[in-house]
């Protein structure tokens, strides 16, 4: 399932260092300037793909590549500009507390127990885990970013020039600027996925358009 957006989405802002800090009560008024926004402060007027718990922003050439199941149950979101690609999951969270850390040392052990080696380094949105991995392709360098927000953590995955090179994301950066997360009111477990889903619209589309037991095929949104 493979979704363009062409339409130009919000510009890109400098960082509210303190978003990702728990705001005492002299500070309720404050927003972030910078994404990923939390639904309840996201900015309006910005065109957006809405996959449930993720909202992600139009922004020009960049490709929103979905992987779904034939009920519109996405497995795996990728957003891909040029020779560079961002993988973005999201995950729920303890309300008073991050979970990057914890998370990113457990990426960490991950990968030397499948012999790549990792190391930590820091970037726009605090420390991230830069690893060398070994594919059928080769050598893949991936450059690990969290963003911890309000009940939830978004996990991105950089992979191609960006992974070693940050202003080589352009783009890709921007989408991760402006994203908008719903994380919802359920209870739920920490570090389960939030659930992703087509519009219903593509995904009906989707399954319309496929054989009986067949994969549904991929469709373009420009």
């Amino acid at each position: 399932m493979i979704f363009s957006r062409k339409r130009a989405g919000s510009g890109r802002h400098a960082r509210d260092e303190g978003a990702a800090e728990v705001l005492d009560s002299t500070d309720l008024e404050a927003t972030p300037t910078r994404g990923p926004y939390d639904v309840s402060e996201a900015p309006e007027g910005v065109q957006r793909l809405d996959l449930g718990s993720l909202q992600i922003p139009a922004v020009p050439d960049v490709e929103v590549r979905v992987q779904a199941d034939q009920e519109g149950v996405i497995q795996q979101v990728v957003l891909v500009h040029g020779d560079n690609a961002l993988q973005l999951g999201v995950f729920a969270a303890p309300r008073t507390e991050g979970i990057w850390d914890e998370v990113r040392e457990e990426i960490r052990k991950s990968l030397f127990a499948d012999g790549a080696a990792a190391q930590e380094a820091q970037g726009e949105y605090g420390t991230e885990l830069h690893a060398r991995v070994r594919t059928p392709d080769g050598l893949t360098d991936l450059r690990f970013v969290g963003i911890d927000g309000p009940r939830w953590m978004v996990r991105g995955v950089y992979q191609g020039r960006a992974a070693t090179d940050p202003s080589a994301a352009g783009p890709l950066a921007e989408c991760l600027d402006g994203l908008v997360v719903d994380r919802g009111q359920e209870a739920k477990p920490v570090r389960e996925p939030l659930p992703l889903r087509l519009p219903r619209e593509v995904a009906d589309q989707a399954a319309g358009a496929a054989p009986d037991g067949a994969p549904a095929p991929a469709a373009r949104e420009a």
